[in-house]
């Protein structure tokens, strides 16, 4: 018994109880595994949702990183707070899986996991572990008529700028909609390549830069998050114009193929690289020392 609480101390914080740890969490798991095996199935087996188990992942690797801070918080419960909430996450779960409505569904375990912090820890647990909460949004599924609405006119942005860069750049390139034509070959610019849940990723990623980086001031996370939306067209953009490149040079074949593939990738790259040359040029007007370094002072203090 004392091996597993030195254990448990060890990898947890003083003080946690494994086991009711373990039936927390086989409770939840319990609850969202066939959650997750659905959505596994569906709609995260597309291009478009295919973010969601790396938000999960991450949001798991979040508040693992947060469990020393969580363990040494004194025990101050709210539980009047932590019922109310818990009874509307548990509502939302189970009108979502009966009624098959993903948002409701998925969503409902931020306010499970939140419920669950005000019980054991109160405000102040709920205070610690806000931004992965905060980040688990990204994962629930945006619905289908909210995507189709915006997807359309971004589509038709980003085809009209990609194929006016490249024709005046000297390329035969011609665009009706979001069909664009390359010397002898056609491309329609899918969803995936240029829809809302590529620059919903994309703000995803920008925040947990933002959370990693530990800035402090909210003028430059604001200002950072509010970038991140250029950055992420900028990016479709990009990619689009690389396929139209490959395909206009190595055929439709190449196109198709591993580069289409691979488009992915390089739309993440790019837009990394912008925002770190946006946080660069950020620096130049918002002083901000992060957490990091501050710990980082301390310690050689």
């Amino acid at each position: 018994m004392t091996s597993i609480q030195t254990f448990t101390d060890k990898w947890f914080g003083k003080g946690t109880d494994l086991f009711v740890l373990l039936a927390l969490a086989l409770g939840f798991a319990a609850l969202y595994g066939p959650t997750y095996w659905d959505l596994s199935h569906t709609i995260w087996a597309s291009d478009e949702q295919g973010h969601g188990p790396i938000i999960l992942a991450v949001s798991i690797w979040l508040l693992f990183q947060r469990r020393h801070e969580l363990a040494a918080l004194p025990s101050n419960p709210s539980p009047a707070l932590a019922t109310m909430v818990f009874v509307i996450g548990l509502a939302s779960y189970l009108l979502g899986r009966t009624q098959g409505i993903w948002i409701l569904e998925v969503g409902s375990q931020i306010l499970i996991l939140a419920a669950l912090l005000l019980y054991f820890k109160g405000l102040a647990g709920l205070k610690c572990a806000w931004f992965v909460l905060f980040f688990m949004i990204f994962m629930v599924p945006l619905p289908g008529a909210l995507v189709a609405a915006l997807t359309a006119p971004l589509k038709s942005m980003v085809s009209a700028v990609a194929s006016g860069v490249l024709y005046w750049a000297g390329y035969p390139v011609g665009r009706s909609g979001v069909l664009l034509t390359v010397g002898p070959y056609q491309l329609l610019v899918a969803d995936a390549c240029a829809g809302l849940n590529s620059m919903f990723t994309l703000e995803a990623l920008g925040m947990l830069y933002m959370n990693i980086m530990g800035y402090t001031s909210a003028r430059r996370n604001i200002a950072l998050a509010l970038l991140i939306i250029p950055i992420s067209f900028v990016s479709n953009v990009v990619r689009v114009m690389i396929l139209v490149l490959v395909t206009y040079h190595f055929g439709d074949e190449a196109g198709q193929g591993f580069v289409h593939g691979a488009a992915g990738m390089v739309l993440f790259i790019v837009a990394l690289s912008l925002m770190l040359v946006t946080d660069n040029l950020l620096n130049l007007f918002v002083k901000d020392r992060t957490r990091k370094s501050k710990a980082q002072s301390r310690s050689l203090a």
